[in-house]
């Protein structure tokens, strides 16, 4: 029989969820955007309140991470639940995306509530997702003043420019990463009333195409039809690569057939991807052609294009022109490589160029890997009991069609690990974009999902250490 009663500490944490609300509130008003060096003394502050308060919630060796070159992250422990007992890890981050020229309709560092929804800049992305596990853990402490388990928690200052610093902090400080399970908290649920657990994420690639034709430019009416325009010989080169929707249809994925049919039910409907997306009236979702929308989203590689030579309004001319560049950005499926996807691209546009113009394919350095991670062992049979206690279902797996680097940084260093990924994002969160919000409604359940989870893990046969 358990020590913890995690039905009285859910109703602890409910009684709060005002309290938790405030304190959320007041750490979305520090603009700790990582990207912006005239916002690093705000990413500092924010981490230096962290830390305090993590210390008198009752964490041991709650302190600031710096390391050189890097914005400073937060770490702390509570390791009292005894030797017997799993260590989990809880990974979040404190910085925010940049909001300058975005049109907001509330104040985007100033938590606003409207409806059942707390708009602000972090509220979903990631703030509300770290602090649903620290509500959780003040309700413990209320009610039985420990934790059913041993907890660390690592509070990252740079994830949205990349996590370029993470493994030199794993490097520099391996101790606050030594764990039994991870939590990462920065994932999305499929909707509302659907827990989501993230098994996948595409990667990143950058792709450079350019075109040469001509020593200079030279006027189109004398020479057209005679001479090759790169402009136009570049939108031939694009077509290949794309289908008449404007999807990539170079290196398509073969997907299990029993999980394409599964995911159709992932509430990605025709409904959610207008709201989601924000398409405009007579625009509608692209033809799934036999696919489920998940597989869409989350399985197939798909390309945009990044920036483009192609003359402006501003750059008129009545003239053939002599070079052209396209920068495209190539979404990676999962288990794809980025050495395999670029080679497609070059058996594609290298041979037989439109006009015989002069083509080059290179890839720049940044990207990020795919991720595809199979869920096994009793930590994830845990983590269903403590969704099926708190959202009256077990986690869903999901999977984004973004890329997240610590992420796959996390797989590679510690794919041996059950690796759980929640978080409080849904559909209509908006994360990077104006407006971000989080549901309370989802909100709430997170931090009961979270009481649950502590005991679950702390109490499951499997996880004891002798």
């Amino acid at each position: 029989m358990s020590e913890f009663d995690p039905t009285r500490v859910q109703e602890d944490a409910v009684a709060h969820f005002d309290d938790t609300v405030k304190t959320l509130s007041d750490y979305l008003t520090y603009p700790a955007i990582s990207c912006d060096p005239d916002h690093f003394g705000d990413v500092r502050k924010l981490a230096e309140r962290i830390q305090k308060d993590l210390a008198d919630l009752g964490f041991d060796n709650s302190r600031v991470l710096d390391i050189d070159g890097a914005l400073p992250s937060v770490a702390a422990e509570w390791m009292n639940a005894g030797d017997s007992a799993p260590t989990v890890v809880i990974y979040g981050h404190l910085d925010l995306q940049p909001v300058k020229g975005e049109p907001w309709d509330t104040p985007p560092h100033e938590a606003v509530t409207k409806g059942e929804r707390l708009y602000a800049r972090g509220s979903a992305d990631d703030m509300g997702g770290w602090v649903s596990h620290l509500a959780a853990m003040q309700s413990y402490f209320r009610v039985h003043g420990k934790l059913p388990c041993n907890v660390k928690l690592f509070i990252e200052g740079e994830e949205e420019i990349g996590s370029p610093n993470l493994e030199k902090f794993m490097d520099a400080y391996p101790e606050a990463f030594d764990a039994d399970v991870m939590v990462l908290t920065d994932c999305e649920n499929p909707a509302l009333d659907i827990p989501g657990l993230t098994v996948s994420l595409r990667g990143l690639m950058e792709v450079e195409v350019e075109v040469e034709a001509l020593k200079s430019d030279v006027h189109s009416g004398l020479w057209g039809n005679l001479a090759p325009d790169a402009n136009t010989s570049m939108i031939l080169l694009l077509a290949r690569i794309m289908d008449e929707h404007g999807r990539l249809n170079i290196a398509p994925v073969d997907v299990d057939p029993q999980w394409r049919e599964n995911s159709r039910d992932v509430p990605l409907n025709a409904d959610v991807v207008k709201v989601g997306a924000g398409l405009i009236d007579g625009v509608d979702m692209l033809p799934l052609n036999e696919r489920s929308p998940a597989e869409w989203l989350w399985r197939q590689p798909a390309v945009t294009i990044l920036s483009t030579t192609f003359p402006t309004e501003n750059m008129e001319k009545n003239a053939l022109r002599t070079k052209a560049k396209v920068t495209l950005s190539v979404r990676i499926a999962p288990g794809q490589t980025a050495d395999e996807l670029f080679a497609r691209f070059e058996e594609v546009l290298l041979p037989n160029p439109p006009g015989g113009v002069k083509v080059s394919v290179s890839r720049r350095d940044n990207g990020a890997s795919s991720w595809l991670y199979e869920p096994k062992g009793e930590a994830f049979t845990a983590a269903d009991r403590a969704y099926e206690k708190s959202w009256g279902r077990p986690l869903l797996q999901v999977g984004i069609g973004g890329s997240i680097p610590f992420v796959a940084l996390f797989g590679r260093r510690f794919g041996n690990l059950p690796l759980i990924l929640n978080g409080v994002m849904d559909p209509e969160t908006g994360a990077h974009g104006p407006n971000e919000s989080m549901h309370l409604g989802v909100f709430q359940k997170a931090i009961s999902a979270n009481v649950h989870l502590y005991h679950e893990l702390g109490t499951e046969p499997a996880l004891q250490k002798s």
